[in-house]
């Protein structure tokens, strides 16, 4: 079953935009909304997810996904084996982000000419 652990973001100041404002607060930062789009495609190891976005470090992909799992929007699984083999997938909380991330991800496609890049390069 899916749990959902407590949000580091608890305090928000309530005001027409506070709806937004936690949302982003969950997926702020450069590479959450990627991660999270490559995961709705289904599980993915550490070394899948580095191949899918080849300009993330290492280093800030692991704590995107640290802050990710905290949050709740994703399930990290480790199996006991050598040598470890890790895998990420989205909780039911980040799934139920995926009209927002496809809705993103449209925007992009349909935009991308607009800032000097094609929309296929933007493609996963």
């Amino acid at each position: 079953m899916d749990t959902v652990r407590k949000l580091r973001h608890t305090s928000f100041e309530c005001n027409p935009g506070c709806p937004v404002e936690a949302t982003i607060s969950l997926i702020d930062g450069k590479w959450k909304c990627v991660i999270l789009y490559h995961l709705l495609d289904g599980t993915l190891r550490f070394s899948e997810l580095r191949r899918r976005v080849p300009c993330v470090t290492q280093r800030m992909l692991t704590n995107q996904l640290r802050e990710l799992e905290a949050d709740g929007l994703i399930v990290r699984t480790v199996y006991p084996q050598v040598p470890p083999k890790v895998e990420y997938s989205l909780s039911l909380l980040g799934d139920s982000l995926q009209p927002v991330l496809v809705a993103l991800g449209a925007w992009g496609e349909a935009n991308m000419s607009l800032f000097g890049r094609s929309g296929s390069e933007a493609s996963p």
